[in-house]
């Protein structure tokens, strides 16, 4: 597993009445509510299992311990430690994404439009939580579209950004070859808009989704169908790391593609000033260098990232989205 099981779920140790018969590891696949679908890490069927007590703060990704209750029923009662853990959250409430990531891969197309507010907000996430961020331009064949599109995102190239451009309707396998590229060796939470293409890039990389996607549909949410799920794909064998853990030995982890959906809504009302300021890469060597060592960067004399901007170095829609995102955090409701 990815470091030493550190979090127990539970008011406490079992008794010898209650002392369960196994325990065993698997790593959370596909997350509904409370109903979580779980792969055994010595193979075999897969398992529904429920968290442990009222609270649950299973995600998508965690490697768990679980005890078996029935013969494909188990409940979580150990979290694996995490290298992170990414999630949205509003005024109200939080909701995770995904545990354990390397990379986030984001999904626009020429057409329909994109929301450069939802890409601002993916992208600050994924530098918040240290996350390679990736961004995907889908639909290249339709050309009147893609200048505009071009246009768009170079200043996010100008960031530093990567931009991969495709078409998966018309050229699959230059598609396919592309995101192989990126995708090795990683875990990638792939984000997108309705429309982008995201479930056709599933579907490319992944060929048996779509059976998988109604196999575990169908157990998660009890026999109704649900689409409304995270879900990690496995990718291909040979597309695999070793990485250390806290015992000094090495386990094999399987790169996988995880598909979450709620990207319509993405808030980041969790993430504190000082995070979200180092969020944005074109803030960050200028921070220390305003006239007040607390300063905002809204609206103070003196600070140096209103002075970027006014001579041209720091683009007004990037500081209008941080600002956005200070006064969203400013507003939850504790």
């Amino acid at each position: 597993m990815s470091g030493r099981l550190a979090n127990r779920l539970g008011k406490g140790p079992a008794t010898a009445a209650t002392q369960p018969q196994s325990r065993e590891r698997g790593l959370v696949i596909a997350a509904h509510g409370r109903h979580y679908i779980v792969a055994p890490a010595h193979g075999g069927a897969l398992l529904q299992c429920f968290p442990r007590g009222k609270r649950s703060e299973v995600a998508v990704g965690d490697h768990v311990v679980y005890e078996m209750t029935s013969a494909d029923q188990g409940v979580i009662v150990e979290i694996g430690e995490r290298r992170n853990l990414l999630y949205r959250s509003d005024q109200y409430k939080s909701k995770l994404f995904a545990a354990n990531l390397d990379q986030l891969l984001i999904v626009l197309a020429t057409e329909p439009h994109f929301s450069e507010d939802l890409l601002g907000r993916a992208l600050v996430a994924a530098e918040a939580n240290e996350l390679k961020p990736l961004i995907v331009l889908n639909k290249t064949d339709v050309e009147a579209a893609l200048p505009l599109a071009r246009q768009r995102l170079e200043r996010y190239r100008g960031l530093g950004y990567t931009v991969l451009e495709m078409s998966i309707r018309t050229q699959p396998d230059a598609a396919r070859a592309m995101l192989i590229a990126h995708l090795h060796g990683h875990a990638t939470l792939l984000l997108g808009q309705s429309g982008m293409g995201k479930s056709t890039l599933v579907n490319l990389i992944v060929p048996d989704a779509e059976a998988a996607t109604r196999e575990i549909s169908t157990a998660l949410n009890s026999g109704r169908h649900t689409t409304t799920f995270t879900r990690l794909y496995p990718l291909p064998d040979h597309v695999q790391i070793r990485e250390p853990t806290h015992e000094q030995n090495h386990e094999q982890r399987s790169a996988a593609l995880i598909d979450s959906p709620g990207f319509q809504e993405f808030g980041l009302h969790h993430l504190t000033e000082g995070r979200l300021e180092r969020a944005f890469p074109e803030f960050r060597p200028l921070l220390g260098h305003c006239r007040f060592y607390n300063c905002h960067h809204l609206h103070e004399p003196g600070c140096a990232i209103l002075a970027a901007i006014a001579d041209g170095r720091i683009a007004r829609e990037r500081h209008a989205l941080y600002a956005q995102l200070v006064h969203e955090a400013s507003q939850v409701v504790r």
